[in-house]
């Protein structure tokens, strides 16, 4: 299958690239700075460096894959999430891609009841407020962007290698899970959406 991954770079995209890779994919790897790719020189990669609000080169990226892959990060502060993801949509509308999966974060719309007294009011109350409302945001163009779409919530990051063995789906309500999940378990459930509609227009949880 062939698939761009935006946020290729970062803390779940390089995890995306690797195993897509080894999953036999053709992967575009859009980034900001190529130089921080593990991957390069692979037969099945092709790098494309430049700015997600850069229009013309999203669209060209975009043009001719099977799937869009999402994992744009912005750090506390800033709105590249749901900036950059509204861009990647009107693309694919362009370009008449329609699948695409977006990692978001747990605790997003009516997750939030999964999250704990420390993620609810500290983390996302107060020290990553502004990430947390870009993530709102940017679960809100995806939902109406009228494409065949999955946002996955994944708990806090962790490093450690991919599994298998976690939780996905379960009910919004669910105070048993323990709010992580390793870089390389949420890559290798991303990917693992590539194949099937189980999750379509759904926004399944993740952690361990």
């Amino acid at each position: 299958m062939k698939v761009v991954i935006f946020g290729a770079t970062g803390n779940v995209g390089q995890h995306l690239v690797h195993q897509g890779l080894a999953l036999g994919h053709t992967i575009t790897a859009f980034t900001r700075d190529k130089a921080k790719l593990n991957e390069v020189g692979h037969k099945n990669l092709k790098i494309c460096e430049g700015d997600v609000l850069d229009d013309r080169v999203v669209e060209d990226a975009i043009d001719g894959q099977d799937a869009v892959i999402c994992a744009l990060g912005a750090g506390r502060k800033g709105n590249i999430r749901s900036e950059g993801t509204f861009h990647i949509i009107q693309a694919m509308k362009k370009t008449g891609v329609k699948r695409l999966i977006v990692q978001s974060t747990l605790g997003a719309g009516d997750s939030r009841g999964n999250l704990d007294f420390f993620w609810k009011y500290l983390m996302f109350g107060f020290l990553l407020k502004d990430a947390y409302q870009d993530h709102q945001a940017q679960e809100k163009y995806v939902m109406e962007s009228g494409l065949d779409w999955t946002i996955v919530r994944p708990g806090a990051f962790t490093d450690g290698d991919a599994t298998g063995q976690f939780k996905h789906g379960f009910s919004a309500d669910d105070r048993s899970i323990k709010l992580k999940i390793s870089k390389a378990d949420i890559a290798m459930f991303v990917l693992s959406q590539l194949k099937t509609d189980q999750y379509l227009h759904r926004t399944p949880g993740l952690s361990y």
